[in-house]
């Protein structure tokens, strides 16, 4: 594992002194700012206002307003507003990168695809689909109509934050609801960057509105709230079972993207050395920091020695340190919080037996600053440990072994989690078979690409409901039917 040493952090203070309601930047009626503290350098490089449960009111007030009118917008408004949004984000898409990378500690390279790439083509995408949308249908003397279902609450999380943003605002402006945006406190810049975009574009007053501060309030106001239509949460498990129970007695639409401890089984007839070798990446991206990671590398017990010696030789070259460095490729945690929760993870394998293949407990060496942990991969995990059963939320990745097919499809199915998952093997047919087996929301083969047209969500305590493309927009929409 190499470690890069850390270069100069940009010299910016990012000081946030309103929120933004019914089109304007106005105080908030909370009390305090929060601080966001960059992980590289433990320094803080911002402030948002504490919100209350008042501005809450007051931008729901706001979007039940300008409901009406948005709803009845025509299609071209729409589209044109999510291609200025897309327009804006590549515009100024350096410093949007920089700033992410500055929040969560995501390397900067892959800040600059994932963290601003993918929402700018996910804008784009919801323009793209409105062009040829079907609104309505008849089946046989009623006319089926679509239509947006009001006004809605986002409550979004700091691992991806512009992308899970996007993937919510972007839809709800195509469908034509009106919205109250509660970004994550960890990572609430980057969402203040997109209401400076949206507010230069000229989006209608009330439309879209932000509210920051702290989720036990502000999120419970929105979940709570009878004005709200719908609340869409990216978040824990935990988070989304609170919201769920607050938004129950309006009995209004609930969607969740929640946790995963996903799987990634390496078929016998694969190739194993790059079906390895892969795995550390598919579950290491965004320095492990991502719900979707594939942590849980499930494999031939045949294969376990060629597995684990491709993957050791994998990790000494794993570059950790500043992420600002490009040739990065994992960076800290997000919070002391965050880091201290990993590293117990790491102890927990240690404890309770598993194999350490790379990575430890303790600081990466070279570093004594920082909210890192070293990459760590484990062997001879089974079932019964925590790193096998627990979300980790960080670099860690898991190796179990199998002896026959119905074993593996059993243990990559051992999970009260389903989000993601991937299957290798050297017929595609036979891991097609094998990941419609798979009881996720989304599976991989031989390391197919992410599809932002693809729906986008989870099975079992991975939520309800679904993101991106058409799927993702009909969240956002009731249907009705009119008998004639």
């Amino acid at each position: 594992m190499n470690v890069i040493s850390r270069v100069a952090p940009p010299p910016y203070m990012h000081a946030r002194e309103n929120i933004y309601i019914d089109g304007k930047w106005v105080p908030a009626s909370g009390e305090g700012s929060i601080e966001v503290v960059n992980p590289t350098t433990e320094q803080c490089i911002g402030s948002v206002p504490v919100g209350s449960a008042a501005d809450v009111e007051k931008a729901v007030a706001a979007a039940r307003a300008a409901f009406p009118s948005w709803s009845q917008s025509s299609i071209e408004e729409r589209k044109g507003y999510l291609n200025a949004i897309s327009a804006a984000i590549a515009e100024r898409g350096e410093d949007i990168a920089e700033l992410i990378t500055a929040e969560v500690g995501t390397p900067i390279n892959y800040s600059r695809m994932a963290m601003v790439g993918t929402p700018r083509v996910v804008s784009r995408s919801y323009a793209k689909i409105l062009d040829s949308f079907d609104w309505e249908e008849e089946v046989r003397n009623s006319l089926i109509v679509k239509e947006p279902i009001g006004v809605v609450g986002m409550i979004t999380p700091w691992n991806f934050p512009l992308h899970q943003i996007i993937g919510k605002v972007a839809p709800a402006l195509a469908a034509g609801c009106t919205m109250i945006l509660k970004p994550s406190k960890e990572a609430p810049l980057n969402a203040f960057i997109l209401a400076d975009i949206i507010d230069d574009i000229g989006l209608p007053d009330g439309v879209f509105n932000l509210v920051s501060g702290h989720g036990r309030e502000i999120g419970e106001t929105l979940s709570s709230h009878p004005e709200v239509d719908m609340v869409s949460l990216t978040g824990s498990t935990g988070a989304g079972v609170s919201v769920s129970q607050a938004a129950a007695p309006t009995v209004k639409r609930v969607t969740l993207e929640l946790g995963g401890k996903s799987a990634n089984v390496i078929l016998d007839d694969a190739d194993i050395g790059k079906a390895a070798k892969m795995a550390v990446y598919a579950c290491f991206n965004n320095s492990g920091q991502e719900c979707s990671s594939l942590s849980r590398l499930i494999v031939p017990a045949t294969a376990r020695d060629e597995v684990v010696e491709v993957i050791a030789a994998t990790m000494a070259r794993y570059s950790v340190g500043d992420p600002m460095d490009e040739s990065i490729r994992c960076g800290p945690m997000v919070s002391a919080r965050q880091q201290e929760s990993v590293a117990g993870y790491i102890a927990s394998g240690i404890k309770e037996g598993a194999t350490l293949v790379a990575g430890g407990e303790g600081m990466p060496d070279g570093l004594d600053s920082g909210y890192y942990v070293k990459p760590t991969v484990f062997a001879d995990v089974s079932p019964n440990m925590t790193i096998f059963r627990e979300e980790i939320f960080g670099p860690v990745l898991s190796i179990t072994t199998y002896n026959s097919e119905e074993e593996a499809i059993a243990l990559a199915n051992d999970s009260e989690y389903g989000l993601s998952g991937g299957v290798w093997s050297g017929d595609e047919e036979r891991g097609l078979q094998f990941a419609r087996k798979m009881r996720t929301g989304q599976v991989s083969i031989n390391g197919g690409v992410f599809n932002i047209s693809a729906p986008f969500g989870g099975y079992k305590l991975s939520g309800n409901g679904r993101e991106l493309g058409i799927h993702g927009l009909e969240e956002f929409l009731e249907v009705k039917a009119i008998q004639r």
